[in-house]
Formats: C-alpha cells, structure tokens, sequence
C-alpha cells in the first residue's frame, strides 16, 4: 500500500508547524547555550561583549575555581543530597496514600478525599509556617529541607487515578493466593505503575533541586543552604551591586578576588558557571524519565 501524497495545504501547514515548533526549541535552548558560551570563555574577554554561540577565549579555570570552592562544593552536596532523600520517599509516602484512597473498600474514603483536597486550598501564609517549623524545631536543621516536602496531594491524586486504571481482577487473583495488601501493592501495582511512578519523581525531584525559598528564609547556616539558594543570592548580590556601585560583602567578592583576577577568573564568569552547573544534572536525568513522562501524565491526569 503506498503512500499518500500529501496536498498543498498539508505541506504547507507542516511547514509552518516545524518553523513554529523550530523556533520555540531555539527560543528555550538558547540562554542555556549563552550561559554555556560564557562559562567556557575568559572572564575578562567576556567584559567586552560580543560572545553569542561559543566561547572567544576558551578557558576552564571558571569550572576549576567553582569545584575547588568548598562553598560551592557544599552547597551542591545538600542538593544532590536532598534531592535524593526526597525524591525516593516521597514517591513511596505519596503512592501507599495513593494505593490507599483508590481502594473502594477503605471506610470513610469520601472524607479522606476531601481533608486531604480542602486543606490543599489554603495556606497559612510564611509567618504561620514559621512559627510551626520553630515548634517542631526544624529551622536551621538538615530536616526542614526534607519533611515539608515529602507529600503533595496533586501528585497523590495522579497516582491515585492511574491506580484505578489498574484492572481489579489482577489484585483480587493474586489475593485468592494468600498475598497480603502490602503484597499487592509492591508485586502487581508498583510494578504497572512506572509510567507514572517515574512522572512523579521527576515533578518532585526538579522542583526540589530548583528549590531557593527554603533555604533563604528557614536556614541561617551558610553549610546547610542548597545550590539554588546559594545561586539565587549571587544574582541578588549581583543585582545590588549594579545598582549601588557597590562590591562590598559579596558572595562571590571574597572568594579570593586577587586569585580570580591572576586567573582571569570574574564574578560574572562564576555565576554563569555555577548556573550551567546547577542546570547539567536535571539536563541529564530528564531524557532517561521522558519516555515515562508523557505516558504518566496522560494516563494519570486525563484517563477519566
């Protein structure tokens, strides 16, 4: 059977939907190629402008002077660290509370349901939220980066629907068994449930690697603030300083000035720098989810 020929109007209209679909990708990769042009360039070469795709004066002490900064190593480590710890246990918490819900026979489901959606529509506000972290003494701790956010009822309400999705029968057979719930959950549904297992993970764990508010306002300990905090205060640090004239108390000023400057190493360069560095690992992790993703959301968000 050959092919069908396509008319005027469908090569027309393919036409403009690659052009469109084409100019949105460069449009979203672009500053990502920038900041990776002037990560690799001098620092001071970089003053002079004029470096758009690749970098003019190619250069790696930005990247040496950022890993060999144990601030910058620090605070990276929080967030690899944390973006692991969450991750992982907030897909198990947030699937055995899903598992739960979609069961028809849980007493008092209904109720449950609309706690857990009629809390989720109010917010105390950050003073409120402040005062209960203090409470159960979590500011300036390791723990006020985890516990908040190890539950979020849209993510419940995903998996929940895609585990009503699952046919019944496959739980009631293996039940005829002898498995257990527990069982149940971990040898039938976990395992047809990757699609929207790994969706999960992926909102959780970009939005806590991408995370800054936590750090700015919970923790006072410079060795405890994650990269994206650590990164947010360089650009606010930068964006007093351009409006002040000032170079005083900067992040990025005392490390080591004098050094940077033998090494044509700017405080520009590092922000740039650090940002590719923040960036890189979602880059990474994302093509290995993307073929999940779709499936998850479609299946999860959209089946009923």
């Amino acid at each position: 059977m050959g092919m069908r020929k396509l008319s005027t109007a469908d090569k027309i209209y393919s036409s403009l939907n690659y052009t469109v679909l084409l100019i949105f990708c460069l449009t979203a990769l672009y500053p990502f190629i920038y900041f990776l042009a002037l990560s690799f360039n001098d620092g001071y070469d970089a003053m002079k402008g004029g470096i758009y795709f690749y970098p003019r004066v190619f250069t790696l002490e930005n990247y040496s002077k950022a890993f060999n900064n144990p601030q910058i190593l620090n605070a990276f480590t929080i967030s690899i660290s944390r973006t692991l710890i969450v991750t992982l246990s907030s897909v198990i918490l947030t699937s055995l509370l899903a598992y739960g819900l979609s069961r028809k026979g849980l007493p008092g489901r209904k109720y449950i349901v609309f706690f857990f959606f009629f809390t989720t529509l109010f917010s105390g506000g950050l003073i409120p939220t402040f005062i209960l972290y203090r409470q159960i003494h979590i500011i300036d701790t390791y723990w006020v980066l985890v516990l908040p956010v190890l539950y979020d009822f849209f993510n419940a309400i995903v998996m929940k629907t895609f585990f009503d999705g699952i046919p019944p029968s496959l739980s009631e057979s293996a039940r005829i068994d002898g498995a257990s719930e527990l069982q149940v959950f971990a040898r039938i549904i976990l395992p047809l449930s990757m699609p929207v297992l790994a969706t999960i993970a992926l909102f959780v764990g970009v939005g806590v690697w991408n995370d800054w508010f936590t750090g700015q306002f919970f923790i006072q300990k410079e060795n405890l603030q994650p990269a994206a905090t650590f990164l947010n205060k360089m650009i606010s640090e930068a964006s007093f300083q351009s409006m002040t004239g000032s170079g005083s108390g900067s992040t990025i000023q005392n490390m080591s000035q004098s050094q940077m400057e033998l090494r044509g190493v700017t405080p520009e360069a590092l922000r740039m720098t650090f940002v590719i560095i923040i960036t890189t690992p979602i880059l990474c992790v994302y093509p290995f989810l993307q073929r999940f993703f779709v499936k998850g959301v479609l299946v999860g968000s959209l089946k009923e």
